[in-house]
């Protein structure tokens, strides 16, 4: 009779273990389809009115359409990228914060900012991929620079005489600057800005600095004007919403530089509200209308999964590592 009992009382209790698990379960899967019921923070590491800035609020707006919640992007640029990491990596891992990082916080050289480069999965969880901006090198019309080959003649004639300006050191349109000198034998004379986009346009507009590399968002309003020329693309093929516009590999074979960001979580973000959001912004990503409205700011998607996100960053980061030793090793000089 007691030993009947006994068993009776673990069964009680198993049952009641099982319907607690199942409760338990049913609460955290019930919690993931409300998400997200409140408004949700994307950082960036780009200043405001950049490439990956504008990037990021077109993005915005259409998940914020998708979820009904307002998504508010704030801009923490400076420290290489660096400041903008350890804010989204000391984020609650709730979904309610996310980042979305461009190329250069994971090709950022090791030791001159903490925390960076970026490695996935260890720092952060990645969701998907955003979109891309291959880099445009503009100039002031005075140069009377129309193509790639003309700059590299009159920089070959005239060493340390061309200034380029570049949107802050280490990062893609400084490591581009570096490519380009090192592909061609050219010397130019690289000028970071910091703060920016803005004010490198403003200096080449007025002919105090005669060369930019940068997303072509940024530069979109002095070209259009013919405040400055378009000399190159760097995408890997001509595109076609900018049919003047040759690429940089029509005269240096190989030779490619695009931006790109993806989004992110903290670790410990919960696995289903990371599938959430991936699923969100793949039906955004992958909308005809979304892509023809970036296509025009010179920007270009295309849908990835977080396992596909995270191997294209280490990709990248294997690409871009040779660039990144090629100026370590000018610092140490």
């Amino acid at each position: 009779m007691a030993f009947r009992t006994l068993c009776g009382a673990a069964m009680s209790i198993t049952v009641f273990g099982i319907a607690s698990v199942i409760l338990i379960s049913g609460y955290g899967q019930a919690k993931t389809l409300q998400y997200p019921n409140k408004p949700v923070t994307i950082i960036s590491d780009s200043a405001a009115g950049s490439t990956p800035d504008a990037m990021l609020r077109l993005v915005a707006d259409r998940l914020s359409r998708i979820w009904g919640q307002p998504i508010l992007p704030v801009n923490h640029p400076g420290a290489a990228g660096s400041i903008a990491s350890r804010i989204a990596a000391d984020a609650a891992p709730d979904g309610y914060t996310l980042y979305m990082p461009v190329i250069s916080s994971f090709v950022a050289l090791p030791g001159p900012a903490p925390n960076m480069p970026i490695r996935l999965p260890q720092d952060f969880s990645a969701i998907g991929f955003a979109g891309e901006n291959p880099l445009f090198v503009v100039a002031n019309p005075s140069l009377g620079i129309s193509k790639i080959s003309d700059l590299i003649a009159q920089a070959k004639a005239h060493p340390g005489a061309i200034s380029c300006a570049v949107t802050g050191v280490g990062r893609l349109s400084h490591l581009t600057a570096e490519l380009l000198q090192s592909w061609t034998d050219i010397n130019l004379v690289i000028i970071p800005y910091t703060r920016g986009p803005a004010e490198a346009v403003s200096d080449v507009v007025s002919g105090r600095v005669g060369l930019f590399i940068e997303g072509y968002s940024a530069i979109a309003g002095a070209v259009e004007s013919g405040s400055v020329k378009a000399v190159a693309v760097a995408s890997q093929e001509a595109l076609a919403e900018f049919p003047g516009v040759p690429t940089v590999a029509e005269t240096i074979p190989g030779f490619s530089a695009t931006g790109w960001q993806v989004l992110v979580a903290p670790v410990g973000t919960p696995e289903t509200i990371i599938a959430k959001i991936s699923g969100d912004l793949r039906k955004v990503v992958s909308d005809p209308d979304f892509k023809k409205t970036i296509a025009i700011h010179g920007s270009y998607t295309r849908a990835m999964s977080p396992a596909e996100a995270t191997a294209f960053v280490q990709a990248e980061q294997v690409k871009w590592k040779p660039v990144q030793e090629l100026i370590a090793n000018q610092t140490q000089r």
